[in-house]
């Protein structure tokens, strides 16, 4: 569904990305590590049409994004930025409606049809209740779930459901325990139930055995490892990507995969 293939990409500074490719089935999970400076920001920008390749090329349903109209691009793909900040005091609810925008003609007012998919949106995250809150009075978890709702808001209704894309960039960085346990179970239940492809970027390793099925490890702007999450996460993997000698291994109550880092390897 969406496929980035041979990707490379240069900054002034220099290469960030060469040769890297990714591909997300429709449902599908997939996260993308590496340690800082891997190129994963980048990658993500690029997946979401953001920034064009110097080789290679990105494709939704085998169609580049480059040719898509960036309206009805948005109805389709959407992305979550690590964190949301505004200029102005806006509402839950206003934040997310700013996800129909797309759905506009210049100079057009949101209707009653919008407020209702901006409210549905919000119902599916668990954060309806909030809609008249400021949003920078919320906490980071409770923002983080309406900027997803506001994503969700993006997409088309007038289409199935099949077909949408988000795109996640630290989805729980900086949030509380329970936090992270609600917006994964979130990310999760949007995959699963909706059919939602996923990609995610992140830190947590943790995090990613858990709720992708599919992984790609950067590491100095190319691919190191890349397929199924119990095959891509071991010990070895962890090791040349990171530089970090772990235990990778099946929690006996929840049998999921737990990477428990032990210390930094000795430079060669």
């Amino acid at each position: 569904m969406l496929r980035a293939k041979a990707v490379s990409f240069a900054y002034d500074e220099g290469t960030v990305l060469d040769g890297v490719s990714v591909a997300a089935s429709e449902g599908g999970l997939v996260g993308v590590l590496g340690p800082n400076g891997s190129g994963k920001t980048t990658l993500l920008k690029l997946l979401a049409g953001l920034l064009t390749p110097a080789r290679g090329e990105v494709t939704l349903d085998g169609r580049r994004l480059d040719t898509f109209a960036r309206g009805a691009l948005a109805r389709r793909l959407a992305v979550v930025p690590q964190e949301t900040e505004l200029v102005f005091d806006y509402t839950v609810l206003d934040v997310t409606l700013m996800g129909r925008y797309p759905h506009l003609r210049p100079f057009e007012l949101e209707g009653p049809n919008d407020l209702d998919i901006a409210r549905r949106a919000l119902d599916a995250t668990g954060t309806a209740h909030l809609e008249a809150r400021p949003f920078r009075a919320l906490s980071g978890g409770e923002r983080q779930r309406v900027a997803i709702a506001s994503a969700l808001a993006q997409f088309d209704t007038g289409i199935s459901n099949l077909g949408r894309v988000l795109l996640l960039d630290e989805p729980t960085a900086s949030l509380d325990l329970a936090a992270q346990l609600e917006t994964m179970a979130l990310i999760a239940r949007l995959s699963e139930e909706q059919r939602t492809t996923v990609v995610l970027c992140t830190h947590d390793l943790n995090l990613a055995a858990r709720l992708c099925d599919q992984l790609v490890l950067l590491r100095k702007g190319t691919v190191a490892a890349a397929g199924r999450t119990d095959q891509v996460l071991t010990r070895d993997t962890i090791a040349a990507v990171y530089n970090v000698d772990a235990d990778v291994h099946r929690h006996e109550a929840t049998d999921q995969l737990t990477v428990l880092p032990l210390r930094r390897k000795e430079s060669p």
